[in-house]
């Protein structure tokens, strides 16, 4: 079983930055696939970044790419998503998730909900301009 617990949500003003964390506990974090989802109100969750532990390759969605950045501690059991130049359009709730899905596969499905097996209560971020 891996828990999951996310933390450093608050509220930023737009243009500001927020690093989120991700911590298990219970079985190491290390050998599972990592993923950034976050949900707005009356919408559907949505991809924002993932990383694949086998060759910690890197994938973002298309809104995100070049503002924020995943990176894993395995030391400390911990993914992060460090988030820059934000935007209202980023208030949301982001949850951190944890994927045992084959390597190969989870390079063409990273993006998928049903992809993951874990996931966190969720952080709330809030943007304000």
């Amino acid at each position: 079983q891996v828990q999951l617990v996310e933390s450093g949500g608050g509220l930023v003003q737009a243009g500001g930055s927020l690093a989120l964390s991700c911590t298990t506990s219970g079985r190491t974090f290390s050998t599972y696939h990592a993923g950034w989802f976050r949900q707005s109100p009356g919408k559907e969750r949505e991809f924002v970044a993932a990383h694949n532990w086998w060759d910690a390759s890197r994938y973002y969605a298309d809104s995100v790419k070049g503002r924020f950045t995943i990176s894993r501690d395995n030391a400390k059991n911990t993914v992060y998503l460090q988030m820059n130049s934000l935007k209202d359009e980023d208030t949301a709730v982001y949850y951190c998730a944890a994927s045992s899905t084959i390597s190969g596969v989870y390079r063409t499905n990273y993006d998928r909900l049903g992809s993951y097996d874990y996931w966190g209560q969720g952080t709330q971020v809030t943007v304000s301009s």
